[in-house]
């Protein structure tokens, strides 16, 4: 969506509050030990008590509140009855709806001991992310801020998954314009003032090639490589952009 009106920004804002606060709550729950249904019902918990509802749910008939991942899963991990373990890596991505509009972001958060490759994915998925603010602004293309992160990925001796991108956010989950984590010359979008994207490098140590598990949902790196998420809903502007979900 494009934001043109006062009360669209502060039903953003809200919506992305409440991604925000469900993030931290989960985060502060991991640990070895609770499965990833626990995790969900922590997040899920957070969700009704503002009144905000699960928009992959809504939207897609996903059978969770929130996507958690683990290890080789990039995305769209159901949640379930899973144990974590020390070593493992999370991730948790969260899309809500309140009051007519969606708010959409992710963390990866290690679990108790990482190996150095996994604490290096984290870190080069958020450095990327922070690369690409510097392009997520009015006046940009699309494209530049896929370059961005690619740049970042590939000095880290990673991968960009191809496949994933973000994406344009607001009324509903996917809107236009699609934003992809390397440089598409067919991503051509003017990035406008008042525009929500969301923009999240999804990444992974091995090739980036990637399979559909038998659930039908979730995302796996066919070499069974570790994978990293990082994303935020923003707000584009002149300057740097507005993050909606970051405090």
């Amino acid at each position: 969506m494009s934001i043109n009106e006062p009360e669209e920004l502060a039903g953003m804002r809200a919506a992305g509050a409440v991604v925000r606060l469900m993030l931290q709550a989960m985060k502060d729950a991991v640990r070895p030990g609770i499965t990833t249904a626990e995790l969900d019902e922590v997040g899920a918990g957070v969700m009704r008590q503002h009144g905000a509802k699960s928009a992959p749910a809504m939207v897609y008939g996903f059978p969770g509140v929130s996507c958690i991942s683990l290890n080789d899963e990039a995305v769209h991990g159901i949640p379930g009855p899973r144990a974590l373990k020390d070593g493992d890596l999370i991730k948790l991505d969260v899309t809500i709806e309140k009051d007519g509009f969606m708010a959409d972001a992710a963390l990866s958060v290690p679990v108790g001991a990482v190996t150095e490759e996994r604490k290096n994915l984290v870190a080069c998925a958020e450095r990327a992310f922070a690369k690409a603010m510097l392009a997520a602004r009015a006046g940009f293309r699309v494209w530049e801020i896929g370059r961005a992160v690619e740049r970042e990925v590939r000095r880290s001796g990673f991968s960009v998954i191809r496949e994933l991108a973000g994406h344009g956010i607001g009324r509903t989950i996917h809107e236009s314009p699609r934003v992809p984590n390397y440089a598409d010359a067919r991503d051509n979008q003017m990035l406008t003032e008042g525009l929500v994207i969301t923009v999240e490098p999804i990444i992974a140590a091995g090739s980036g090639r990637l399979f559909v598990a038998a659930d039908g949902w979730t995302i796996v790196t066919a070499d069974h490589r570790p994978s990293a998420h990082y994303e935020h809903t923003l707000v584009i502007t002149k300057g740097a952009p507005i993050l909606l979900t970051a405090a």
